[in-house]
């Protein structure tokens, strides 16, 4: 996997509402998150997904977005002022060494995982610690872009997922990405 991370501006980009014309975050979350859930969104950028998932947890939810950089959760915290949601919003700022979710142990029943993994120096470091967070039926939405991960790469990462203990409940079809959602 490349170790290489998104340059903060770039979460202005990725945060354009346009962006939902090919990928609606509701749409894609929906079915995966309810009232009153935590939720975990890894590499969280400035929010296109997490203030979705803010919405859909609701007020008595809980969304914690992890982020290794300071500049993409100052952004999402101002975006989910604006929303309307930052009550329900936790960020925590991450480094490579761990995405320090000590405190969440077995307390987060879904994980987005969209357009991260490649970019982790130590997948498989990273997915056991987001195991680790997830409650006994808790699942993992794991995407990446088609235009980044080949297909092999991407069996690659579900592999190693699968190997920490995972399985794969269903494979997905997100527009140019690789995804399947992943049971404890």
């Amino acid at each position: 996997m490349a170790n290489h991370i998104c340059p903060w501006w770039m979460g202005y980009l990725l945060a354009n509402p346009l962006r939902k014309i090919i990928q609606n975050p509701t749409r894609i979350l929906s079915p995966y998150i309810q009232s009153n859930m935590k939720v975990l969104d890894i590499g969280c950028g400035m929010g296109f997904f997490t203030i979705p998932m803010a919405k859909l947890v609701g007020d008595t939810g809980k969304v914690y977005g992890v982020d290794i950089q300071y500049k993409m959760l100052k952004g999402l915290k101002k975006r989910a002022y604006k929303a309307g949601v930052i009550h329900c919003l936790e960020t925590i700022e991450c480094d490579k060494n761990s995405l320090g979710l000590e405190a969440l142990k077995s307390q987060i029943n879904f994980v987005l995982l969209f357009a991260v993994v490649h970019e982790v120096p130590d997948p498989k470091r990273a997915i056991e610690e987001v195991l680790s967070v997830l409650t006994p039926n808790g699942c993992i939405l794991f995407s990446e872009p088609s235009s980044h991960v080949s297909a092999k790469q991407f069996k690659v990462s579900v592999a190693i997922a699968q190997q920490s203990g995972l399985k794969v409940s269903e494979k997905l079809y997100i527009r140019n990405s690789h995804s399947v959602l992943l049971m404890n």
